[in-house]
């Protein structure tokens, strides 16, 4: 069928019966070969497609888990920038829950630093626990370290003087701690 498509094209028909082609000797090793270099040029051309498709696949999943990420840590940076304000909190509510402190926590001020807190929490912003925990060099920044009051305390958190900060289980800041030895 083949060799009567490729006679019929290159105007090689018998002018006798237009409908039959002319009788060729290896007519048919030929066509055979031909048909064999066609069904591997379509495996080739199968194969470029199917890597392509996988190829481009893979772009889109890869684009896509980079919006991701970047839409979940696009306010990074604006809540690495309050985290001093939110210490500032801390350390104004730490001085007014002080007995002996004249200055006083209003409570239009103590809403405000929860509803800063819970908004920053909604975003992904978790304290980490820092006093009292082991120390671990890739959550906590040394700044000092002690004699440990106890035993128990060797190599542990003190104290801790800036807390520490995770956005998406990612770390933001390293809690600064002072450390018993």
């Amino acid at each position: 069928m083949l060799k009567q498509i490729k006679d019929f094209m290159t105007g090689e028909m018998d002018s006798k019966s237009p409908k039959k082609p002319k009788k060729e000797k290896g007519g048919d090793e030929t066509v055979q070969l031909e048909l064999q270099q066609l069904k591997v040029e379509l495996e080739e051309s199968k194969d470029k497609y199917l890597r392509l498709f996988a190829e481009f696949d893979n772009y889109k999943k890869r684009t896509v888990k980079e919006r991701f990420e970047l839409m979940k840590t696009a306010a990074q940076e604006t809540i690495v920038s309050l985290l001093p304000v939110l210490d500032d909190f801390d350390r104004a509510k730490k001085s007014a829950d002080d007995p002996n402190s004249p200055e006083v926590f209003s409570e239009g001020v103590s809403l405000v630093y929860h509803k800063l807190y819970t908004t920053l929490q909604h975003k992904g912003l978790v304290e980490m626990e820092s006093t009292n925990q082991d120390f671990d060099a890739e959550r906590h920044e040394a700044i000092t370290d002690i004699p440990a009051p106890s035993e128990d305390l060797k190599g542990k958190v003190i104290d801790t003087i800036e807390k520490g900060y995770l956005l998406h289980d990612k770390i933001i800041r390293y809690a600064k701690v002072v450390v018993g030895k």
